[in-house]
């Protein structure tokens, strides 16, 4: 009984550990997505959506919002660290 109690608790352990450090894939294009900080960078796009990450936010999955809103760039309105993105506005450039 024990035993199998050390062995659940390991495995807890471990899929706790690993999901935090887990990032998004990219979805096709998401790699040519422009991130940007600058308002002047996307002065001549179109805006398609807002982007809001409410768990475990990476630069993958804020990408991947862009992209699945229709855009090729967007500005980020909130991230707490350079590579932790929270929201931002999607655009579409020419």
């Amino acid at each position: 009984m024990q035993r199998s109690q050390a062995i659940l608790i390991t495995i807890a352990c471990i899929t706790l550990g690993t999901g935090c450090l887990t990032r998004s894939s990219l979805v096709p294009g998401a790699d040519q997505v422009r991130v940007t900080k600058n308002p002047g960078d996307v002065a001549n796009c179109k805006p398609v959506g807002n982007i809001h990450l409410t768990d475990a936010p990476d630069g993958n999955e804020f990408r991947n919002q862009v992209v699945g809103l229709g855009g090729n760039a967007a500005i980020v309105t909130d991230g707490a660290l350079p590579n932790v993105l929270w929201s931002g506005v999607a655009y579409r450039c020419p």
